[in-house]
């Protein structure tokens, strides 16, 4: 019953012009919202038309990351942080991202479990993203649906990525300011913090600093940091949490405040966000084209018949690339 009347809901706001849904979004109108979001994780016809509109309105929110191993309580900190920006009435999106299962195709949204204290809140806008496959911590919409959040007057967005350890890629790209979360406790403490951890982190987030091993942990951290050159004068700095307990979360939404106000006097975040765009214009390129060369029926059709020839080591991969080109209408 409830999936119906969802299903029906999504149908009357894509029976409605795309002009006034987009008003609507920029009115932060919940339903337009989430319904945005779908058509955009669905690549519905309507979506793309709806960004256009949008665009115009966003570039105002502030973008923080949080990122780092399962089970240092990433969601846990987001929930938090987001309760704090509440508290100093700024509008908050928090996307969470969740790995998607290789067999089923589904995922655990489970942090709306964890940020159901929330509900009630207009201001407050959880949405639960599933990788689908995708790699690099992210969903492949996860930059649009940060873009809708913005169009729709959120201040401030979280994007809490699925946590695969050394390979956050994009988040580094996409977020003004990227959190590295770590625990003690967790084995290994150097393991976790190989270099590219420490060279995507602009804040480092020791949280249940509250556990044996915390001061260690620091000192660790603190000696790997003192060998790492400044970012654009920036030096990371570490702020230790017990987000079980709300504790130390004044800190790190003080400690973004003051890196945020860092780059903005440095001009660093504008520079920023062009070298984001250059990656991404090649990358929405490079999905036109693919779906030039190989769009519909017919196209996968193709792909599946040159994947057995090469599978079958009847012909080589370099001839079917060369074989899809030469049919393409470009």
């Amino acid at each position: 019953m409830c999936s119906l009347v969802r299903r029906e809901a999504f149908q009357t706001m894509m029976a409605i012009p795309v002009e006034e849904w987009a008003g609507l979004v920029r009115a932060g109108e919940v339903r337009a919202l989430s319904r945005a979001i779908t058509a955009v994780e669905n690549h519905e016809p309507a979506a793309e038309e709806l960004l256009r509109r949008l665009f115009p309105f966003t570039g105002k929110a502030y973008l923080s990351g949080m990122t780092g191993a399962p089970g240092t309580g990433k969601s846990t900190l987001v929930d938090r942080l987001a309760a704090f920006y509440r508290k100093r009435e700024e509008r908050v999106g928090v996307i969470a991202v969740d790995p998607t299962s290789p067999y089923t195709g589904g995922a655990i949204l489970g942090d709306r479990i964890r940020m159901q204290g929330h509900a009630g809140d207009a201001d407050m806008f959880i949405r639960s993203m599933a990788t689908r496959g995708f790699l690099g911590g992210l969903a492949r919409t996860t930059a649009e649906v940060a873009l809708l959040l913005d169009a729709a007057g959120k201040q401030q967005l979280i994007i809490e990525t699925v946590g695969v350890g050394q390979d956050e890629i994009d988040i580094v790209r996409l977020a003004d300011c990227v959190m590295v979360v770590m625990v003690p406790g967790l084995g290994d403490d150097i393991q976790n913090m190989k270099a590219g951890l420490m060279e995507i982190a602009d804040i480092f987030v020791l949280n249940k600093s509250d556990r044996e091993g915390a001061d260690r942990l620091q000192q660790q951290l603190d000696a790997m940091l003192s060998l790492v050159m400044p970012r654009d004068g920036w030096h990371p700095l570490v702020v230790r949490t017990v987000a079980s307990e709300n504790r130390g979360i004044d800190v790190l939404a003080a400690t973004i405040d003051k890196f945020r106000e860092h780059f903005a006097a440095r001009g660093e975040r504008e520079l920023k966000h062009v070298e984001y765009w250059k990656k991404r214009l090649v990358e929405l390129l490079e999905a036109r084209v693919l779906d030039k060369f190989l769009g519909g029926a017919a196209g996968d059709e193709l792909l599946t018949q040159l994947a057995k020839e090469v599978a079958g080591r009847r012909m080589d991969p370099f001839t079917a690339v060369n074989q899809i080109v030469a049919k393409s209408p470009i």
